[in-house]
């Protein structure tokens, strides 16, 4: 399963010229809703089975500006998986270069449609082994 890769967008970027960081964030998500997907685990199947996965933290450390219209490539792992929590880690790379941009981090819990935690490994044991082996 592929990076995401992403042209980066006029509006991306601020008055210096290069990708304002609060943008990184959002392509981690769009990222890793890319990876979930391509193994099956969108984010609204999962919804309509009553989990959600909401962020509970994240961070990103910026090593050097995109531009706009260049091309990254984002990689995303899983760093950590237990029954209630997920993490995942990201690095951000020029597509043609190679150049690290930006690497960074999210964490995440599983919650039912009450907002209360569940355990992954009991509503969705699939979901659970499938991303234990991919760590």
């Amino acid at each position: 399963m592929g990076d995401y890769i992403r042209k980066v967008q006029y509006y991306e970027t601020d008055k210096m010229g290069i990708v304002h960081h609060s943008n990184y964030i959002r392509w981690f998500e769009e990222a890793r809703i890319a990876y979930m997907a391509e193994r099956g685990y969108e984010y609204n199947k999962l919804e309509e089975k009553g989990i959600m996965i909401p962020v509970l933290g994240v961070s990103a450390v910026y090593k050097s500006g995109a531009k706009y219209g260049d091309t990254v490539r984002i990689r995303v792992q899983i760093n950590k998986i237990t029954a209630v929590k997920l993490s995942f880690s990201y690095e951000v790379t020029d597509n043609d270069t190679g150049e690290l941009r930006t690497t960074g981090t999210s964490d995440h819990c599983f919650v039912d449609n009450d907002f209360k935690p569940c355990s992954i490994k009991k509503k969705m044991p699939d979901f659970y082994e499938e991303f234990c082996e991919n760590k």
